[in-house]
């Protein structure tokens, strides 16, 4: 995601100058695709797709969230979910839904923007599309980091225009083809060998020709071995496995960008379950992007060690709950006390009931998220 430069205009000129030429009686501001990405990047507005729900399943604007203009209750759900003086970003498929859903926004008093031509418009113009639940957070000094949660123990984040895909792997819940869905990566990281988080078709698909590949021994060493990959598929080429890094809990090293990576222990401690993931094996990743922190557990349970993180004032946790390979409700709960993080994310989590987590901490943010 590329920095906005100090010539670009902010999101109050854009509104200024667009109003100014909107028609007087307008109570809405159109905006091309030009303008709706400014306006995005400014990561003021909220993003509402207005569209049906099986539309916005088929691909949508990254971080926009589904609300049916044709469904029950448009307007008093919006209002439920926003306060009036939330700016609003609305799309529909060409323009015309949104438009009718802008207006009835705007007369509820909310400052509102639509994207002339919606979402086809935004297509043809090449902008970057999702399937994919996507998180947008700012940087204490501004910048916009994004967290793009795919499925499973998969994750894209994305600042600056680095993209780092963490154990991305094609199945295990959605289908997902790398090779079209994602640009190549610029890091790609894995936790451990598991199946699940250790993909050769996926690690080539996004594999470019500076992509770093970081990951504990045990994964490299099967790589180097040429032993099969995920669904049956191996590494092959130079270039595939090009760029490796070995990193062991304990380890730092700076990415792209400045960003400082630093691996961290993820193990099983209850008696019986060691042997899904032995202790000093796999890792779990802290993101230090431009002061903002991402602690990223992969497969561990609440183990002491992440006590210490609590001093490293973790932004945003995921943490996996997906009995009897990582964490129980009780055991992420416990972690998430320990770890003190501002936002929650609970992910890997399968089939696991997540229902009562909120119930345990009552005080902490969590975002409850589809990543079966």
């Amino acid at each position: 995601m590329k920095t906005i430069s100090k010539s670009i205009m902010s999101l109050s000129f854009i509104a200024a100058v667009v109003a100014a030429f909107s028609c007087c009686s307008a109570k809405y501001i159109d905006m091309d695709v030009t303008e709706f990405g400014l306006l995005l990047k400014e990561n003021e507005a909220a993003l509402i797709d207005v569209r049906t729900p099986g539309e916005f399943a088929q691909g949508h604007i990254a971080a926009a969230v589904n609300v049916d203009w044709n469904g029950d209750s448009f307007v008093e759900k919006v209002k439920a979910a926003y306060p009036l003086d939330k700016p609003l970003a609305v799309y529909c498929r060409s323009g015309k839904r949104s438009a009718a859903a802008a207006k009835a926004l705007a007369a509820e008093g909310y400052t509102v923007y639509n994207l002339k031509g919606g979402y086809l418009a935004w297509c043809e113009a090449g902008r970057r599309i999702t399937k994919y639940e996507v998180e947008v957070f700012k940087t204490p000094n501004g910048s916009l980091v994004s967290l793009c949660l795919i499925k499973h123990g998969s994750v894209e984040i994305e600042y600056d225009g680095v993209s780092i895909q963490v154990d991305p792997v094609p199945g295990f819940g959605k289908e997902t083809e790398y090779s079209t869905e994602f640009p190549k990566a610029d890091v790609i990281l894995v936790t451990h060998s598991h199946p699940d988080h250790l993909n050769g078709v996926a690690i080539e698909s996004l594999t470019g020709d500076s992509t770093l590949l970081i990951l504990n021994k045990k994964s490299d060493e099967m790589i180097a071995g040429g032993q099969l990959l995920g669904k049956g598929e191996s590494m092959s080429g130079e270039k595939a496995v090009a760029k490796r890094l070995v990193i062991s809990n304990g380890e730092k090293m700076e990415l792209p960008k400045g960003i400082v990576l630093e691996a961290v222990p993820a193990y099983n401690t209850t008696p019986g379950r060691e042997m899904f993931h032995p202790k000093g094996e796999g890792n779990g990743y802290v993101l230090t992007i431009d002061g903002f922190k991402i602690y990223i557990a992969g497969d561990t349970e609440d183990v002491p060690e992440m006590a210490s993180l609590a001093a490293m004032g973790i932004d945003v946790a995921l943490l996996p709950v997906n009995q009897p390979y990582t964490m129980t409700p009780e055991q992420c709960a416990a972690a998430a006390k320990m770890i003190a993080p501002k936002v929650l994310i609970p992910y890997h989590f399968g089939q696991t009931d997540l229902s009562g987590l909120q119930e345990l901490l009552p005080e902490q943010k969590i975002l409850f998220r589809d990543m079966q």
